[in-house]
């Protein structure tokens, strides 16, 4: 766990807020739906303020979370054929506002392994909510994959990457200057990578997780073990407010789902090929 303080000049009261971000694996298998009941189950006990899916890769499965994961009614995704759009999924404890998907320009080549990107149509889903009088902006994402595991700056994927990254920054930039923005999701690019320390300064985001580079990526057989890599994300960009007031902010994030857990079907597995990342923002 990596805890961020963030000190201003005069006390006022902000409200707290917490999410939870995982690439579920939300892929036809036989242990998929026993994996996301469990999942379900576990969140519906942590009871935090908003969840973003990435890799709900069938629209049974969609389902599945949405029905599944009753402490949190409110639900955003972008309707699409075989998944939701991007195989994104965003749950809220409290009444969505709004929300809209932004496809990514820039997908990878579809006579390349990154035409399963091109399918589940990579983007950003953009999701409003109020929490306590705070509009709070959740962008959700799941960029292309980097199927070389190569992050130089002259490697195709990487160049795919950042144009993705860049388009995400425009959106950051596009959000009202009093909203709360946090960005989560599967980046696919290592944290202390070219490409990530240059969006989060390009974006102006706050990284609790900055300098850790304990993998959020668990490679099973066929990966190879090189691909363990710390490539899940929640970035944060604080109200204009608190530029000018002064409050002590403490953004904690924090790896869970590292371990097996016994499924709903009695056996013993992980939840996902991807760590989650808690984020409890306080403000005082």
């Amino acid at each position: 766990m990596q805890r961020l303080k963030v000190t201003c000049d005069t006390a006022i009261d902000m409200p707290k807020f917490s999410l939870i971000t995982l690439n579920c694996f939300g892929v036809p298998t036989p242990a998929t739906h026993a994996r996301l009941s469990t999942l379900a189950a576990d969140l519906n006990q942590r009871a935090v303020d908003a969840i973003c899916f990435q890799e709900v890769q069938a629209n049974i499965y969609r389902r599945l979370l949405i029905g599944a994961c009753t402490t949190y009614p409110g639900h955003a995704y972008e309707p699409f054929v075989h998944a939701p759009k991007g195989g994104l999924l965003t749950l809220a404890h409290t009444p969505i506002e709004s929300s809209a998907f932004d496809l990514y320009r820039e997908r990878g080549l579809w006579y390349t392994p990154a035409l399963a990107d091109w399918i589940l149509h990579k983007g950003v889903l953009i999701t409003r909510i109020k929490h306590d009088g705070l509009t709070v902006v959740l962008l959700n994402t799941h960029l292309t994959a980097n199927y070389t595991g190569d992050w130089k700056r002259g490697n195709l994927y990487a160049r795919h990457e950042w144009e993705q990254l860049r388009q995400l920054a425009q959106i950051v930039h596009a959000q009202p200057p009093d909203a709360l923005i946090i960005v989560a999701g599967d980046f696919n690019v290592p944290r202390g990578s070219w490409l990530a320390d240059e969006f989060i300064a390009l974006a102006g985001l706050i990284d609790p997780l900055a300098g850790s580079t304990q993998p959020t990526y668990r490679p099973t057989p066929p990966m190879p073990v090189r691909y363990a890599a710390a490539i899940d994300f929640t970035l944060i960009r604080l109200p204009a407010q608190l530029a000018t007031a002064q409050a002590d902010l403490q953004a904690e994030a924090t790896l869970i789902y590292r371990e097996k857990h016994t499924l709903s079907n009695g056996k013993s597995a992980y939840l996902s090929d991807h760590c989650g990342i808690k984020l409890a923002l306080t403000w005082g």
